[in-house]
């Protein structure tokens, strides 16, 4: 998994660091990437082959999710190249060597003992499943967003706009969840879930009971711009538990 965990780290780290130059945000991945591949000695053929492809699935990516944010069109190709792209890796995970170089080394000789036990490999996966659940997450739920309608055109009032937190809460609720999972501590994960729902509801449904329109949306559009992103954020970070549960 060492290439998944490079590949994610690689989108994650790119999606965070916005550049002015559009050549630059296209080069920050793939140097993410090359970074990575250097520490971990990942330098054998199929390891090559995995990470020119993941270095053009991360260009790719930052390519189309920056098409689709300023045209509102093409969701649903960046959404499938990415997830295609993570597929692929998956699939050719096996084929690749186990990191070590430089990141091993660190690891086995680490103050913190908890990495001596932890192979890199995993480091690796971890690393880039926590870098996914930040900036990549809430691109992930406006692409899904968009797609279906809920986020209106540019100029309009948007469901946001009355829910205003969701692009650091998200982050901190998806990283609780999957930190919470990782710990063992499913029961505490989905009081994170429950909680978010409890926080939110009563104000929507105080608005429900008064049908009011909020900034002259329905509060339909509203209530259904909160849970369809919740379900995305919730997926992404659920997701995540999962493939660190892969073996």
């Amino acid at each position: 998994m060492s290439i998944l965990g490079a590949l994610l780290l690689a989108v994650g780290v790119g999606d965070l660091v916005r550049v002015r130059s559009v050549v630059a945000s296209y080069a920050v991945g793939p140097l993410v990437l090359l970074v990575a591949a250097l520490l971990a000695d990942l330098h054998d053929a199929a390891d090559i082959v995995l990470l020119v492809f993941a270095a053009a699935v991360a260009a790719a990516w930052r390519w189309l999710a920056g098409r689709a944010a300023r045209s509102r069109h093409g969701e649903t190709l960046a959404l499938c190249l990415l997830g295609a792209g993570v597929l692929v890796v998956m699939i050719a995970a096996g084929s690749a060597s186990h990191a070590d170089g430089a990141l091993g080394h660190w690891m086995r000789h680490s103050a913190f003992a908890t990495l001596h036990d932890l192979s890199p490999d995993r480091f690796l996966l971890v690393l880039g499943l926590g870098a996914v659940q930040l900036a990549t997450g809430n691109e992930l739920v406006r692409l899904v967003l968009t797609a279906i309608g809920a986020v209106k055109p540019e100029g309009q009032p948007q469901p946001s706009d009355e829910l205003r937190g969701g692009r650091l809460l998200g982050p901190m609720e998806r990283l609780f969840i999957l930190g919470l999972g990782m710990a063992g501590q499913i029961t505490a994960a989905g009081l994170v879930i429950a909680a978010k729902g409890l926080i939110r509801f009563p104000e929507l449904q105080a608005r429900r009971s008064a049908r009011q329109e909020i900034s002259g949306l329905g509060i339909d559009a509203v209530t259904e711009y909160f849970l369809v992103g919740s379900f995305v954020s919730w997926l992404v970070a659920l997701g995540a538990l999962g493939i660190v549960g892969l073996r």
